[in-house]
């Protein structure tokens, strides 16, 4: 099991994809996961239950996906910052960190602010100001992946997961 964190528009879905297909392994993004099972949509939950019952929620699939063999699981953004997601991520799976800078996370948020409530109320200065502190604030468990990809190039983000993780796909 190969596990993908990072924050928001850090590539996680484009990645995962991608490295499933050239494996030949299983994708799962925890996010459509979550809305498949629930049978809501995240902004929903959040507006209509809160950010608790969602950590929670998103805790119990969480556990039933790390069970999982010969797959690619994507989480989202904050999963590994709540309970102690990130100790069981790393005790079930091979995590890696998909990587980028403030500004290469703006720019591709900037693309995709309507199908994000959480920043679509947000102009470009408010985006940037609130991913920084977001990464300070999550720095602390993306650094806990067992591995750290710098992701810039796509292809080159697989090849090197597939590098790192040869001998731990299981």
């Amino acid at each position: 099991m190969i596990t993908l964190i990072g924050y928001m528009g850090s590539g996680k879905s484009s990645v995962g994809k991608a490295l499933a297909s050239k494996l030949g392994l299983a994708f799962c993004d925890l996010d459509d996961e979550i809305e498949f099972q629930s049978g809501r949509d995240i902004a929903f939950i959040f507006k209509n239950y809160g950010e608790f019952f969602f950590r929670k929620l998103e805790r119990k699939i969480l556990k039933e996906q790390l069970h999982k063999t010969n797959s690619i699981l994507s989480l989202g953004g904050g999963t590994p910052c709540f309970y102690n997601n990130i100790d069981l991520i790393n005790k079930q799976s091979t995590s890696f960190y998909l990587q980028s800078t403030p500004t290469i996370l703006q720019s591709r948020l900037e693309k995709e602010k309507e199908a994000r409530p959480i920043i679509s109320s947000l102009d470009n200065n408010e985006l940037l100001a609130f991913i920084e502190h977001n990464l300070v604030e999550r720095k602390k468990y993306y650094s806990k992946a067992k591995h750290v990809i710098i992701n810039t190039d796509l292809a080159q983000s697989v090849n090197q997961i597939i590098t790192l993780s040869h001998e731990n796909i299981h």
